[in-house]
């Protein structure tokens, strides 16, 4: 993949290269997340699993992907 095809982001606060054009969506999927257990945010905002796929990435943005917690 070249240099031109792929963008910078950071990931959980490390820096991550994703294909341009790529979703939140997919990468959920890519790092083999199961979009129903993971909640996510984009430059400190948080994402509903129904807007993901429309939640294109760009070169910068910082994405969370973290667990909910559940508990009583």
């Amino acid at each position: 993949m070249s240099d031109e095809q792929e963008i910078d982001v950071a990931l959980d606060g490390r820096p991550h290269r994703v294909r341009r054009g790529t979703t939140l969506a997919a990468l959920v999927n890519e790092l083999g997340h199961e979009p129903q257990q993971v909640t996510t945010a984009v430059n400190g905002t948080f994402v509903r699993r129904d807007e993901r796929a429309a939640c294109v990435l760009q070169a910068g943005d910082a994405v969370l992907l973290f667990q909910p917690i559940v508990g009583g």
